[in-house]
């Protein structure tokens, strides 16, 4: 008599083999959400009622379906699987086939190792009692409460530039930007000559890089934003 997957204990195993992976390569781990889990669900039952594995059915994204799930998101990736399994098979072996799947695929690949992962949702759904198709969703995301703010401003007399996420930004005089990322990331500042980068530093939340250029260089200053200390509660 062919074996069963225990469903559940798939959607569990595809989670434990996600951060498995992961740790091989230097990466966190993600823990589950529910939230997640619910659009994912919700989706692989949609999925299952048709024969097309599209990342976009019904005119919705990964994006969208996480936030009807509840899910306030700053990153967003979705793996899809299905697979015919008229023999059977066990819950480890189902998740294993799919994760073999996903790793051996550029594109799923990409979203295994994206590098700041916070959390995952997964589902697995058979497509009905007379149909051997299952439908697997791993859905990843990056919460919006991770979002950070910082502040370049100039405080000299001559245009300074910096590049922050693979953007270019110059500054005039007195000018500022302020900056709200969900990603971690470098502010490389502009100075050496030919767009050489003087200095490159960690961005990081409520700090405030003033950058002079002057006549031996380009300097920078790192120091918390007094605006935030103002308005911090007093104790």
């Amino acid at each position: 008599m062919p074996i069963t997957a225990d469903i559940p204990a798939a959607e569990v195993a595809i989670v434990e083999m996600t951060n498995a992976f992961r740790k091989k390569h230097n990466l966190a781990t993600v823990r589950p959400n529910p939230k997640l889990a619910e659009a994912a669900r919700a989706y692989a039952e949609t999925l299952a009622e048709g024969r097309e594995l599209s990342h976009t059915l019904g005119e919705t994204t990964p994006a969208t379906r996480a936030q009807r799930s509840g899910y306030a998101y700053c990153q967003i990736a979705e793996n899809l699987a299905m697979a015919d399994y008229r023999g059977g098979f066990s819950s480890q072996d189902f998740a294993r086939r799919t994760m073999q799947g996903w790793e051996g695929s550029p594109g799923h690949l990409r979203n295994l190792m994206l590098p700041h992962l916070a959390d995952i949702g997964v589902a697995v759904v058979r497509a009905s009692p007379d149909d051997q198709r299952y439908i697997a969703v791993q859905l990843f995301g990056r919460p919006r409460t991770q979002r950070y703010a910082f502040k370049v401003e100039n405080v000299g007399s001559k245009s300074v530039a910096y590049e922050f996420a693979g953007k270019r930004y110059d500054l005039a005089r007195e000018q500022y930007m302020t900056h709200t990322p969900c990603m971690p990331g470098t502010i490389d500042i502009v100075g050496g000559g030919k767009g050489k980068a003087a200095g490159r530093y960690e961005a990081r939340d409520g700090q405030v890089y003033s950058v002079k250029a002057g006549p031996d260089g380009v300097t920078v200053e790192v120091a918390p934003d007094p605006r935030r200390a103002e308005a911090a509660p007093a104790d």
